[in-house]
């Protein structure tokens, strides 16, 4: 069993010992300190208000159940979205004047996992400094709570989502009339969760008649891997095939992450995602884009073509949109199919992507195989090396930026090496010791050569015998 505490919140497994998962007294621990954390915030008088909403996996209401009790024993008034996504949850904060959100959901794990995810009253992820103090706070054992006359109040609200569509619909650059009239056949893998409600809704709003729906009962019971990988995605390509669908779209459990399926069941591929979507709002808005130390180069390419400058932050959704804030980027995201248009919210929102998609295909009459031929080709070789536990892994990040002082390196978050059209990314593991080495190339054979060298040079750096190593030592890993 495993409970871990994390910059986005805090998650873990269901069914342990306190303090070794996601129990209920763990959970009550943690929203007590949120709670806390807000109280010391808050920005006016009055009570305060949190909204909070979940995913499909079946311990998620059990989870919603115990939250929305403990914020109201704290308090703090409760508005419970329910079942939903993340990206809707993110914008009813804000709709709902909230000064803060708890959004339930594990995300891509299985769903023996679940997790908090704090939001503060922007709908966007806390930042890493708040993070730290409401985990001290869940340290602390002089919990309060309020009495009978001061607790807080609890309402339902199941509008979020049309609420969250309509403002899908209002951006400019979502062409209905232009998606209605190109009578798309789509395709839906929903993961049995909130994206089997979410997407199907958004595409009947958009005007698209032809809908083939696969596991978009939200009954929480995943029916493969629920990360949207291409090896989790073979049902999905064969009903794109076998129904003549012009594109297939699969989200994860909380529907902020986007892969696409090509009319001809080829992925489109997770790191395309963004850079398609960013390619439609370039050519309609000149400007900045932003994406993570280890997404492709595309999107710098794309970006530079149009005019614009790239900007790359450190891995996470809050870095992320701390820096398309900076550089007032019109588009940003993460190479795992999250797409953060500001011009909508600060987060990471797949139905956001669909829709700017979709339009993108609509105007453009380009299939998505053609579309996806118009970019350059970079694969990246996602990696992990695991050390022995007395290893000093920040001595050996130290090392390794020594060795290549010669090159281009961006120490922003761990070490990011590059080789003229390559570049390799080392970052540490903050629970285990482990490094995790992504590196991009023109094809795969470089990339997955480029991280055989780096791991080489970690294996000499640390005297370690080569076959010391197990295939486990390193594997694809997310």
């Amino acid at each position: 069993m495993v409970l871990i505490n994390s910059v986005s919140g805090i998650r873990g497994t269901i069914g342990a010992r306190s303090g070794e998962g996601l129990t209920p007294v763990d959970t009550v621990k943690f929203t007590t300190a949120f709670a806390r954390f807000i109280l010391q915030n808050r920005r006016g008088d009055g009570k305060a208000r949190v909204i909070i909403g979940r995913d499909a996996r079946p311990s998620g209401v059990m989870v919603s159940n115990i939250v929305a009790a403990t914020l109201t024993a704290c308090g703090i008034d409760v508005v419970n979205v329910g079942l939903t996504t993340t990206p809707t949850l993110e914008i009813a904060v804000v709709d709902l004047q909230g000064e803060g959100g708890i959004a339930i959901t594990a995300s891509h794990n299985p769903k023996q996992w679940n997790a908090l995810k704090l939001l503060n009253h922007r709908g966007e992820f806390l930042s890493a400094k708040e993070a730290s103090v409401v985990h001290e706070l869940s340290r602390l054992d002089d919990f309060e709570y309020a009495s009978p006359s001061s607790l807080g109040r609890y309402h339902n609200d199941a509008a979020a989502l049309e609420r969250h569509l309509d403002k899908i619909l209002a951006l400019p650059l979502v062409n209905v009339e232009a998606i209605r009239a190109a009578r798309f056949r789509v395709a839906v893998d929903g993961i049995s969760s909130g994206g089997g409600m979410a997407v199907p809704a958004l595409l009947r709003r958009l005007g698209v008649e032809d809908i083939e729906c696969l596991y978009c009962e939200p009954t929480g019971e995943f029916p493969h891997n629920p990360e949207p990988l291409a090896e989790n995605l073979g049902e999905l390509s064969e009903m794109v095939i076998k129904s003549n669908a012009h594109v297939g779209f699969a989200v994860d459990p909380d529907v902020d992450r986007l892969a696409i399926v090509m009319e001809d069941g080829e992925m489109f591929g997770e790191e395309y995602t963004l850079v398609a979507v960013a390619d439609y709002i370039l050519q309609h808005k000149k400007g900045n884009t932003v994406s993570n130390l280890s997404s492709t180069m595309a999107l710098r390419d794309i970006t530079l073509k149009a005019g614009g400058e790239y900007f790359a932050s450190a891995v996470g959704e809050p870095h992320v949109v701390k820096m398309m804030k900076a550089r007032k980027a019109v588009i940003g995201g993460e190479g795992n199919g999250g797409v953060i248009y500001p011009d909508l919210h600060y987060g990471r929102d797949a139905l956001a992507g669909i829709a700017l998609f979709l339009s993108y295909l609509a105007t453009s009459g380009k299939s998505c195989s053609v579309l996806r031929n118009a970019y350059p080709n970079y694969f990246i070789s996602k990696n992990k090396l695991t050390l022995d536990p007395e290893m000093d892994v920040d001595d050996i990040m130290q090392k390794m930026r020594e060795r290549y002082s010669k090159q281009p390196v961006d120490n922003t978050d761990g070490i990011r090496i590059e080789f003229n059209d390559e570049w390799v990314h080392l970052r540490k593991s903050n629970t285990e010791p482990v490094i995790r080495i992504f590196s991009e190339s023109d094809s795969i054979v470089k990339a997955e050569t480029l991280a055989s060298k780096i791991i080489n040079d970690i294996r000499e750096i640390v005297k370690i015998k080569t076959n010391g190593f197990t295939e486990e030592d390193r594997k694809i890993c997310r």
